[in-house]
């Protein structure tokens, strides 16, 4: 194994002679400097994994040096020494990017400490990472045993996506594999928990808030005291929001975070109508006829949550000044920040953002969006690119400047599709991949969560005969017609509709302005 190799620069460098015998005796091998010129022709002639730099030398002071080492190999990691502590140097050091920092004198375990924590930090991180969770994937196991509760799959979900992003940061695919095939068992589990408990939820006071109460519950008590913009982005699921999170932070703190639950299906013109109208899918084509579609019918689904939204406002007597906007491209959501400021005198401003939506949707039609968004890990960061460079973090900016309260959620979540579930249904059947309805269906039982009767879970019926199937775990509907082309084309995408810890818990998060 060859020696990690330090450069030392220091104008003073004869009077650490026990420094490098002690780092000699360590099996690194030491290379010494006297000036900053010296150090960078150095430099230029050597590899070297690290350099220790005196910031006050003759000739090129350490900062300029600095700037020198960085241009000539900028993730090359240097540790500044300086026998000075005033908060300019530091500063400026830390800006340019160091990584790490000692005050003269220096002991040698010191020394010790800031290579470990330099040279071995990945690799420290990614044992310990690791470690963790091998001793975490025994108990999430053991918890997946017992959950009965929604409150409980909450959690459950959340620690497995954290320790996705945990695996993910140390790319270990081995430990991420045993991850995956661990998020495969909780969603075969969560299957059968929505199966033996969803439709109670609609008549169980205790039951978790849902679509149709979102609204009533959480967010008509958040806009009494302050002006609210209230952002449903659809199609966002948590690990998504992890991703911008940080870059909302920047101007809002964090109030409070729980997880709905999306009702079934997870599809926009069921879930996100349920929110603005506070009520279920039945309900909505029993009281609005003119408003609700269903799949088989011709137009817009989504055409009327501005409606559905003042109606809800009116029967639970919030007599405010409220606005609604739809942004599906650029322009809109341009042309609604440049006039953000005309919202400064509504109680409510609502936004439904559908980029990641079009992102998913797009995903299967465009190659070029298959390839960016292959896995979830390349989903998220796609995700938090756009929003970095999107009018939605620049309306965020104004609302933070105006003292809005925030407000960000979704309709419901997504999940990659990996294996065909074959399906046979008339001309009618509808087209969703995640979920069918219509007469006469012939499915996999063990594949789908079967509603014979769609009101019993307060969904309409097409015909007297209809029926409703949603597809469990990460499965999607496939005819008999056409079945390897139509696999091929389907595998890998991004669906919604049916039943998943992905799609169906949710976040709801509420900041207040920094």
């Amino acid at each position: 194994m060859n020696k990690i190799k330090i450069l030392w620069v220091d104008d003073e460098v004869d009077l650490l002679k026990p420094h490098i015998l002690f780092l000699e005796n360590k099996n690194y091998e030491v290379i010494t400097s006297k000036s900053g010129q010296e150090a960078l022709e150095e430099l230029r002639r050597t590899q070297v994994d690290i350099v220790f730099l005196d910031e006050n030398m003759p000739g090129i002071s350490g900062l300029e040096t600095l700037s020198e080492i960085k241009l000539i190999d900028s993730s090359l990691p240097v540790i500044m020494i300086t026998k000075s502590e005033e908060e300019f140097i530091m500063e400026e050091a830390i800006g340019s990017k160091i990584a790490d920092y000692l005050i003269k004198p220096v002991n040698p375990n010191q020394i010790l400490l800031a290579l470990k924590k330099s040279l071995d930090h990945s690799r420290l991180v990614s044992e310990k990472t690791t470690s963790n969770y091998q001793q975490e994937f025994r108990k999430i196991a053991m918890d997946m045993s017992m959950v009965n509760t929604y409150e409980e799959w909450e959690e459950l979900y959340k620690k497995l996506i954290y320790w996705e992003l945990q695996l993910e940061e140390i790319e270990d695919s081995g430990m991420f594999e045993i991850l995956e095939s661990q998020k495969v068992e909780a969603n075969n589990q969560f299957g059968k928990f929505i199966d033996q408990n969803y439709a109670d939820w609609f008549t169980d006071p205790g039951a978790p808030v849902m679509s149709h109460t979102l609204f009533k519950k959480w967010i008509a008590p958040e806009i009494k005291d302050q002006k609210t913009l209230l952002v449903v982005v659809d199609n966002l699921r948590y690990d998504q929001w992890y991703a911008f999170e940080e870059t909302v932070g920047s101007f809002y703190k964090k109030n409070k975070e729980k997880s709905y639950c999306s009702i079934l299906p997870t599809a926009t013109q069921y879930a996100r109508n349920a929110i603005f109208s506070g009520l279920t899918p039945l309900d909505m084509e029993k009281k609005y006829p003119d408003w609700w579609k269903n799949d088989t019918e011709e137009g817009g689904k989504n055409l009327y949550e501005d409606k559905f939204l003042e109606e809800q406002l009116r029967r639970l007597g919030c007599d405010i000044k409220w606005d609604y906007h739809k942004i599906s491209s650029l322009k809109q959501g341009k042309h609604l920040s440049q006039n953000f400021k005309s919202q400064k005198d509504n109680d409510l401003t609502v936004i439904v953002y559908n980029f990641v939506d079009m992102l998913s949707h797009s995903k299967t039609e465009m190659e070029v969006i298959k390839e960016l968004a292959s896995n979830d890990k390349a989903y998220r960061s796609l995700t938090q690119s756009w929003f970095k460079n999107s009018p939605l973090l620049e309306i965020i900016q104004q609302a933070q400047a105006m003292g809005l309260k925030l407000i960000i959620t979704t309709d419901h979540g997504t999940i990659n599709v990996k294996s065909p579930s074959k399906v046979v249904g008339d001309r009618d059947t509808s087209l969703n991949l995640r979920y069918k309805t219509g007469r006469s269906l012939s499915y996999e039982e063990k594949d789908v969560m079967a509603a014979k009767d769609p009101k019993s879970i307060f969904l309409p019926s097409i015909n007297v005969s209809s029926s409703f199937i949603f597809a469990k775990n990460d499965l999607f509907f496939a005819y008999p017609n056409n079945y390897n082309h139509y696999v091929s084309y389907y595998r890998n995408t991004y669906q919604h509709g049916g039943v998943s810890l992905e799609e169906m818990i949710v976040p709801f998060i509420v900041l207040s302005p920094k």
